[in-house]
């Protein structure tokens, strides 16, 4: 089952897996591993523009969500949890256990990492 498209005004956790599964659980019911890939992860370090930078930094003196440094937290993820799915993919893997996401935010910039196990699982008889 696709997700839909985000409205791309709006920030939203959408990456196309590329049918690959993933989740933050250790299994997945109705499925059991049958290789484990080892561990794989996604990395990017993102940083705005300096008119974006400005704006943020006025807008904090006034309170409120800055919405620049959302999307580029947004944008972060999405990178880095798409590098994650291509490095599953390329080991051959059609599933990440145990994904999870590691941030760090610093002035204008912001380093995000995608981590998780790359597996090859396969439906259990009456699974699901």
């Amino acid at each position: 089952m696709s997700q839909p498209k985000p409205n791309e005004d709006y920030p939203s956790c959408y990456v196309d897996t590329q049918s690959i599964i993933t989740t933050t659980t250790n299994d997945i019911p109705g499925y059991r591993v049958t290789k484990n890939l080892g561990t794989i992860f996604g990395i990017t370090v993102r940083s705005r523009n300096w008119g974006a930078d400005i704006a943020g930094s006025l807008r904090s003196a006034i309170g409120g969500e800055l919405r620049v440094f959302t999307t580029l937290m947004y944008t972060a993820r999405n990178e880095a949890m798409d590098r994650m799915v291509g490095e599953c993919m390329g080991r051959g893997g059609n599933a990440i256990l145990g994904m999870r996401f590691d941030a760090v935010a610093e002035g204008t910039w912001c380093q995000v990492c995608a981590y998780g196990t790359a597996c090859c699982v396969e439906e259990v008889a009456g699974g699901k």
